[in-house]
């Protein structure tokens, strides 16, 4: 169905760019939405999609020898902690309400990366030393947002890693091996309150797989400012859209 086919082909869209920097959940929350679903039922669906890409993405980053996971496991605990608490709360929020968090943090998160007060930081290759605290408190507080939304998280995610003093490359391998380890905990929240469309995931998560390998590609090759504006504009016309609707 052609419906099917929009999915997959933003979906692959959302996973190169969830690699790259993070927003991708915006396109595809916002299209589950359209397409149907009640909001909080997106939310659960979407992340179908988000663990198949990481899943692709974390053996992709390990496959080019830029994992240190050192910075995983402190990462990742307080992630998957975090992320329990957020998604607790997330599958007893209203749709109305879920909706119109949704819609804000799609203004404000483009807001914040057309700002962009880390670019001197990304620019400098991170001449910080490693801070774990950083690390640890950073990715407690993403995996409540990631365990809530997940739209998003990978712009915290990036901003967590560089004040932890993680360099791009390295960050973005943190990123999606961190984001896959709670988002298997929220998955399982999600599909306990019977919040899942797996027909939908399913599709998403074909796009977002090989979205997926792309974004790796081009994290390790090129970074992620050339691909900044496009993402900006679309973003903004979807979080428009559903506060209008």
């Amino acid at each position: 169905m052609p419906q099917y086919f929009i999915l997959f082909l933003v979906g692959l869209v959302a996973g190169c760019l969830n690699v790259i920097a993070g927003g991708g959940s915006f396109l595809t929350i916002p299209l589950l939405i359209f397409m149907g679903l009640p909001p909080v039922i997106a939310n659960g669906t979407n992340r179908v999609g988000i663990l198949c890409q990481n899943i692709a993405a974390s053996w992709s980053f390990q496959r080019h020898k830029v994992v240190d996971w050192r910075y995983v496991r402190w990462a990742t605990v307080p992630a998957v902690i975090g992320a329990l608490i957020g998604s607790k709360v997330a599958v007893i929020i209203g749709d109305a309400m879920f909706k119109n968090i949704l819609a804000t943090l799609m203004i404000v998160v483009t807001l914040w990366t057309l700002w962009d007060p880390l670019k001197k930081k990304f620019a400098k290759e991170s001449a910080k030393p490693f801070n774990r605290s950083a690390l640890v408190v950073g990715f407690f507080f993403v995996g409540i947002y990631g365990g809530f939304v997940q739209a998003g998280v990978g712009f915290l995610v990036l901003a967590a890693t560089t004040m932890a003093g993680l360099d791009l490359v390295k960050g973005n391998a943190v990123k999606v091996l961190s984001i896959l380890a709670y988002t298997i905990i929220s998955l399982i929240i999600f599909a306990l309150e019977g919040k899942i469309d797996w027909t939908l995931g399913l599709v998403l998560a074909g796009g977002t797989m090989l979205g997926s390998q792309i974004g790796v590609h081009l994290t390790v090759l090129k970074g992620h400012k050339w691909i900044k504006k496009v993402v900006t504009i679309t973003v903004i016309i979807m979080a428009i859209k559903l506060i209008i609707s």
